[in-house]
């Protein structure tokens, strides 16, 4: 057994230091150290998307990342961009498409969305459903999911020109 490391990070504003197994994964460290049960662990090998939060503001699978690895950096889970609101319009529109069935892919689905308008905000449908891709969903079908980032997306447009 190898010896735990201490580590030092910043998790939704709040820092935090505690000793670690070198071995243990970010999405472990989250929900079972600091009992953060919003960040979701999944299949466990960064297919699904369940574990999505970011680091360091880029959007990561926390199953892929040891929790050594995140020493020094900034965490944010679906907790810390909710409470600061920049998810608002997100959730207000997975909400009106019912794109939240089950809710288990709910906060890596919007931490994904919100990367997607970030990075692609001239993005069509196809280009919605290819970015949301690597997040799995065995609720809705996707319909929903796409309709509402895309429904945010045609928002953020029109805002965006009436300024």
């Amino acid at each position: 057994m190898s010896e735990p490391m201490l580590i030092n990070l910043r998790v939704n504003g709040v820092t935090v230091e505690r000793p670690v197994d070198p071995r243990l994964h970010l999405i472990d460290f989250l929900r079972d150290e600091l009992g953060m049960k919003t960040a979701r662990a999944g299949c466990e090998h960064g297919v699904c998307g369940a574990c999505t939060i970011r680091l360091d503001g880029e959007i990561v699978r926390g199953c892929l990342v040891l929790a050594v690895q995140a020493d020094g950096k900034e965490i944010e889970t679906i907790d810390g961009a909710s409470d600061r609101g920049d998810l608002k319009d997100l959730q207000a529109a997975f909400h009106a498409h019912n794109a939240l069935q089950c809710g288990f892919c709910t906060s890596g689905m919007l931490l994904t969305a919100s990367a997607l308008l970030r990075e692609k905000p001239d993005a069509d449908r196809e280009q919605v459903r290819e970015y949301m891709s690597g997040n799995y969903c065995r609720c809705t079908g996707y319909q929903s999911i796409v309709d509402a980032i895309s429904d945010v997306l045609q928002q953020r447009r029109a805002n965006g020109a009436s300024r």
